[in-house]
């Protein structure tokens, strides 16, 4: 693996690392780099030899597909068999941005990209060294989290290099990301469109847009092929246990009681209270969403191997969470046969 820490005052240097991070994406290696959201483990995305390194490398299960990274619309309408008018809105609207599509692909988007699946999720990252390395690739780039499959998506480089060590080949670190939770992904092949999953761009948003609300997809079983990542029952997960507590000082004592065991490193994420005193090591997270989600992952890499158990306060309630609660909820779903 080479680690290149991006100059932020070299325009040149910065090039010449992009240009090299695009080489490597063309000859079919594998290149973690920044968005806005989370670090992408970045992958030729019409090259089915990079494409099956690429699910190698994280131990991602072939039902769940990855989303493909673009430049501007007119690559991503290449991709597509079908452009329909809510992708051309919503793209209009919030590309670049935490945003994905899923829509109809074409033929030579290979099956791998999209759990066979006819359709392909595609978004335009807000974030200059991902698009300065898309335009550098000339290739359009199939990018999933940078982490081991299930684990905690990474916010910065060094959570890149903690969870795939030598099974990347090039990692680009330009800093902590700004969203620090995965992109919104609606689904524009139904009508009305389908948010698959929820992030920072909220639900109200993409409404707005379309003038009609999307609808919420239905049950798919554990092994079936899923239109968009993000919909596994536990995901974003760490390697200590989290538990879900009411938010309140009296909830996270009671809880901090019944954890309590000889041997047994209990961590807390606060956002609400300080952390309380009966907790082995803690952090409290802003009260304000997008604060919150910037935050959680890299509380969650912190805590996680100075902690058996991980107690997490509840945020509040409300379409502002809504992305946040999402992740924490699969964070929290036991492992199969646990």
């Amino acid at each position: 693996m080479t680690v290149v820490v991006l100059p932020t005052d070299s325009p040149v240097a910065l090039a010449d690392a992009v240009a090299t991070a695009g080489h490597h994406l063309r000859a079919g290696q594998l290149v973690a780099f920044p968005t806005e959201t989370v670090y992408g483990l970045g992958a030729h995305a019409l090259d089915p030899a990079a494409i099956a390194r690429l699910y190698a490398a994280k131990g991602r299960p072939s039902h769940n597909p990855v989303i493909v990274h673009v430049a501007d619309v007119a690559a991503a309408r290449e991709l597509s068999r079908d452009w329909p008018e809510a992708a051309a809105r919503l793209a209009e609207a919030h590309w670049p941005g935490p945003l994905t599509l899923v829509v109809r692909k074409r033929a030579e988007v290979p099956a791998a990209v999209t759990a066979g699946l006819d359709r392909v999720a595609i978004r335009i990252p807000d974030h200059p060294v991902a698009l300065a390395l898309l335009r550098a690739a000339a290739v359009p780039v199939a990018a999933p989290s940078a982490n081991r499959s299930g684990g905690v998506s990474p916010t910065t480089a060094a959570h890149v290099v903690d969870s795939l060590g030598d099974r990347v080949d090039l990692v680009l670190d330009g800093g902590p990301t700004a969203v620090g939770i995965e992109s919104t992904v609606v689904d524009v092949t139904t009508d009305p469109p389908t948010l698959l999953r929820p992030g920072m761009l909220s639900s109200a948003a993409v409404a707005g847009t379309l003038g009609v609300v999307p609808r919420v997809p239905g049950a798919v079983g554990e092994e079936d092929a899923r239109p968009s990542p993000g919909m596994l029952a536990r995901h974003y997960a760490p390697e200590a246990q989290v538990r879900l507590v009411r938010s309140g000082a009296a909830a996270m004592r009671d809880a901090l009681r019944e954890v309590a065991a000889p041997g047994v490193r209990v961590g807390a994420v606060t956002w609400s209270l300080e952390v309380p005193g009966g907790a082995a090591t803690g952090l409290r997270l802003p009260e304000d969403p997008a604060g919150y989600a910037r935050e959680l992952y890299a509380a969650l890499h912190r805590l996680d191997g100075a902690a058996d158990i991980l107690l997490v306060e509840l945020p509040p309630e409300g379409a502002a969470w809504d992305a946040i609660h999402d992740r924490l909820h699969r964070a929290s779903t036991p492992p199969e046969g646990a």
